[in-house]
């Protein structure tokens, strides 16, 4: 392959990009920029013209459906390269050193993955164990504040020192007890699959220099996305030879709820001070109609590398602002234009998508598409591996794999029923505290046990019920050091009788031939030896992420949020509840930084549009048992005249009192605060409100708020017309919120 196979077809800034190398190199590439193309061209590049071997290189992506991608494009273009590179997720990567160094780090490489849910189990048994009542704590509240504390590099000990608060002590208590009980389970949570390597790496010098030679080349897509934790690992991994390259938009950072830091691509130059910053900046996706509205939208952010999109592609449609009465109104409305694209203009379903700010607003939507007989599909929904019998048929696998995961254990005891009720598994847990084990490891020991051995722990059908099932479980065990993947997940099915277990319920057909379809992503690991097939398969299965299988074979719309659509492109877009409190989100009114999110989020829904987009939004909307009528999105605003055309729906005609909808918006830092979603107003400008302190607030003040609950009163002052409270809110957390005193709906205690 010659220079020039590598380099035709590039564009200028696309070809620097390729071809700058041995120093850090900054990519700050606008969405529909063509990045992947220029990573898998730059490996190419590496490969083929520079003699780096495969061996060398390491691409890092965020998602497993981009790692396919990459990977498909780069067999295409240079086939030999795909074999030796380490290519895929930071999580899959991580796996594969910890597995291969588990004996040199002091890890057992037979550990489990727990996904989310078994995360969310691990939790509840934490807060039991500290003597704590979930119905107080919520337990997805108190697994993302330790997921947020391991993303900051805080053991359980760091964090229970830099706890400001009584929360954070109760915090620090169950995070402390949910990682013994990781332990005890020989299991890692996703966080811990990067601070483990990151800390295990960083104890052990002499490992760590062998993967740092190793590694000539680093290249990391998305690194707008990546936490402390991701930063660091590039950061140790490339120290020795400095060849890192990171793609990424700073435009495009939507994941800051997830720990993803912003500050680490703006940053980028600052921490490496020889390092080169290229632009990509030529659209190839979106027609020039959409680019000047995603860019009019952006350039009121502070927080940014500045960039000016363009495209040789046709000026296109202008974007249609269309209003409705209310959520039902604003689903028929999206019901019509979607009937127009596909009747007359020929467009099929499947170019088409919904996006929406939160879950919740999906519900009206969905209603309508069954109305109206319209096949779509919702993102939001079961994920294959979430379903009941694929979680059954791979907790099996789990346990047989690693013995002392008891999560899994606890799944499948009585799956398919065999009479081992709760009593007979406290026995269980009783057996194994008196000999000092794990549950899963005194279970196997019973298949050499006989009941007099175990000092009356069981009574005499709790024993046989439970040796049963441990002889049965050992066979497998043993079975699995010499068969492949898929022979085993027959061995285990046939078994236990799972197929004749789940023709018993009435969906069973479908659940047997999702079992089926498990069985087929098994194949892919048949090439693999016994015990490679069965561990490379469990990680597959633990770390796909929620979009990995989006975009393929689309036969109905997508109807999918705008956190889930970053990454996916289809020629129409929809996008609905553009309101103050919704889009941007009543959570970042009185945060700059989180409002600046909230834009971005704005401009990476109007970025997936290649010929299309469609802004919608309600005079009043009923979501979550409340009525709200908030103002247009300020987002509508940035619009300018020329680019947009509106439609006027409804019942009545909708009044935007004081709304200019292509006056552009002042900066945020110095904007009024909008009443947040939780009330019924009339629609109008704060600065008409003519409210007054009727009820006597001052600072110091116990209110309630119909949404917040109770809080303490920080401060009250006049703001155009109108009173802006600020309130010390007391929930898992106190929180801070600046509300109108005309919308708040306080009553004072």
């Amino acid at each position: 392959m010659t220079n020039n196979d590598i380099l035709s077809g590039l564009n200028p800034p696309q070809r620097k990009a390729v071809e700058t190398v041995n120093c850090p190199v900054l990519i700050l590439a606008g969405p529909g920029s063509g990045k992947t193309r220029v990573i898998t061209h730059r490996i190419a590049y590496l490969v083929n013209i520079l003699g780096i071997r495969p061996y060398q290189i390491m691409a890092v992506t965020f998602t497993n459906k981009a790692a396919r991608e990459m990977r498909e494009r780069l067999s295409a273009l240079s086939p030999d390269t795909v074999k030796d590179i380490t290519l895929g997720t930071f999580h899959a990567i991580c796996v594969k050193i910890l597995r291969q160094e588990a004996e040199n780090l002091g890890l057992n490489r037979d550990f489990s993955i727990y996904d989310a849910d078994d995360q969310l189990k691990l939790v509840k048994e934490a807060i039991k164990n500290c003597g704590l009542d979930s119905k107080n704590y919520t337990p997805g509240s108190l697994l993302s504040k330790i997921s947020h504390t391991k993303s900051r590099l805080l053991s359980p000990e760091e964090s229970a020192l830099q706890g400001g608060s009584y929360y954070d002590e109760i915090a620090a208590k169950v995070y402390s007890n949910y990682q013994q009980l990781l332990e005890k389970n020989n299991a890692l949570d996703f966080d811990d699959i990067l601070l483990k390597t990151l800390r295990s790496l960083s104890s052990r010098p002499d490992i760590l220099k062998k993967y740092q030679q190793r590694y000539l080349h680093i290249l990391v897509d998305e690194f707008q996305d990546t936490n402390l934790v991701q930063y660091e690992l590039v950061k140790m991994f490339s120290a020795l030879n400095c060849n890192l390259c990171v793609v990424g938009d700073p435009d495009q950072s939507i994941y800051s709820w997830r720990s993803a830091d912003i500050r680490n691509i703006l940053n980028f130059e600052k921490d490496f001070p020889e390092s080169e910053t290229i632009m990509l900046e030529q659209n190839y996706r979106s027609t020039a109609c959409i680019l000047d509205a995603a860019q009019s939208i952006i350039d009121s952010n502070q927080e940014r590398k500045p960039k000016n999109l363009w495209t040789k592609n046709d000026t296109g449609e202008k974007l249609k602002v269309l209003e409705a009465y209310d959520q039902r109104e604003e689903a028929r409305i999206v019901i019509r234009e979607i009937e127009n694209l596909t009747d007359n203009l020929n467009t099929p379903l499947g170019d088409i998508a919904v996006l929406f700010r939160t879950n919740a607003q999906s519900r009206a939507i969905e209603e309508a598409f069954i109305r109206h007989g319209i096949k779509y599909r919702l993102a939001a929904g079961t994920k294959f591996y979430e379903r009941r019998e694929i979680k059954d048929v791979i907790c099996y696998l789990k346990y047989i794999f690693n013995p002392h995961d008891y999560l899994s254990l606890l799944r499948i005891i009585n799956i398919p029923p065999r009479n081992i009720g709760k009593n007979t598994i406290e026995s269980l847990k009783r057996w194994a505290y008196s000999i000092g084990t794990s549950e899963g490891e005194a279970l196997l020991s019973l298949k050499s046990f006989d009941k007099d051995d175990t000092n009356n722990a069981f009574t005499p059908r709790s024993f046989r019920l439970l040796k049963d099932f441990s002889s049965n479980i050992g066979e497998l065990m043993e079975m699995a050091q010499e068969m492949r993947i898929t022979e085993l997940l027959d061995r285990v099915l046939e078994r236990v009788n799972y197929k004749s277990y789940l023709l018993t319920q009435p969906d069973g057909e479908d659940r047997w031939q999702n079992v089926l379809e498990l069985k087929s992503v098994a194949q892919q690991y048949n090439d693999y030896s016994p015990s490679e097939g069965i561990s490379a398969f469990l990680e597959s299965v633990s770390l796909v992420s929620d979009t990995d299988n989006l975009g393929d074979g689309r036969e109905g719309a997508t109807l999918i949020t705008l956190h889930q659509a970053k990454g996916l492109e289809f020629p129409y877009i929809f996008i609905i509840g553009l309101e103050e409190g919704l889009l941007p989100h009543y959570r970042s009114m009185d945060d700059p930084w989180q409002m600046e999110e909230e834009r971005r989020l704005c401009y990476v829904g109007i970025t997936r549009a290649k010929k299309g987009v469609y802004l919608l939004r309600a005079f009043k909307r009923m979501l979550m048992g409340t009525t709200q009528s908030n103002p247009p999105s300020r987002f509508l605003k940035d619009l300018p005249d020329n680019i947009v055309t509106g439609n006027q729906y409804g019942k009545e005609k909708i009044r935007t009192a004081g709304f200019n909808l292509h006056h552009r918006s002042k900066n945020e830092t110095g904007e009024k605060p909008y009443f947040l979603p939780g009330k019924s107003a009339p629609h109008k400008q704060v600065k008409e409100s003519k409210a007054q302190n009727i009820i006597g607030l001052k600072a110091g003040n116990k209110v309630r708020h119909p949404q917040f609950g109770e809080g303490i009163v920080v401060s009250i002052k006049p703001v155009e017309g109108d009173q802006e409270v600020v309130i010390a809110f007391n929930g898992d957390q106190v929180v801070l919120k600046r509300i109108l005193l005309s919308y708040a709906r306080l009553e004072k205690l």
